[in-house]
């Protein structure tokens, strides 16, 4: 099962992949991680990526696809594979679909978590960590027993700075500018499974497996 997760941030594609991770026993690659691998064992397209990153810049899309490539062609991918975070641009899904080709692979779907801008800001910014334990929680749908208080340990909780709400309205006009074409692009494609993010998780779940295993 060969596989993308699209979505704006806060949509629950880390849940997701979790889950298609366990069903299908196949691994989530996400490119902050595998980018970070590459420069730390020395491939040669994780050499590439130090040189940008050392000088400060942005790695180039051909790096950052040839450090997927790379990825894929791992022994642990070779019974599919869920990108979560890449592509994030056309140009980066018609490189990527150049290099599957080159690999003789093929997409099975696209699935794409569709939720509210405003449902996100609301999610995103209700939640608050522990600072000593690092346990989550959230003011509407997850509150603590003591408002700022964790209840495992007495830590004081604390908003991270990306939960900040300017932080996540910018987060989410960066997906809407660059990534939301996506969305055009792989149903033109013909693999886009598009689902309602707003649902509960057990639901979206529920939906997503008997949708992927009658494709």
């Amino acid at each position: 099962m060969k596989l993308i997760l699209l979505g704006p941030p806060g949509a629950g594609k880390g849940t997701q992949a979790k889950m298609l991770t366990e069903k299908f026993s196949i691994p989530q690659i996400s490119t902050g991680d595998i980018l970070r691998a590459a420069v730390k064992e020395g491939t040669p397209m994780g050499r590439k990526a130090k040189a940008f990153m050392d000088a400060g810049g942005l790695v180039p899309d051909a790096v950052v696809v040839g450090i997927v490539r790379e990825r894929l062609q791992e022994d642990d991918c070779r019974s599919g594979f869920i990108l979560d975070g890449f592509p994030r641009t056309v140009a980066q899904a018609d490189a990527l679909q150049a290099s599957l080709q080159e690999m003789d692979k093929e997409l099975d779907r696209v699935v794409s978590l569709a939720v509210d801008a405003e449902a996100l800001v609301e999610r995103l910014t209700g939640r608050r960590t522990c600072r000593q334990c690092g346990r989550g929680y959230h003011v509407k749908f997850d509150p603590p027993q003591q408002a700022g208080i964790c209840d495992a340990c007495g830590g004081a909780l604390f908003q991270r700075d990306d939960d900040q709400e300017e932080t996540i309205r910018k987060r989410l006009q960066v997906y809407a500018d660059q990534t939301a074409p996506l969305i055009s692009y792989y149903r033109q494609a013909g693999v886009l499974m598009e689902l309602d993010g707003m649902l509960p998780i057990p639901q979206v779940q529920q939906e997503m497996l008997s949708r992927l295993q009658a494709s």
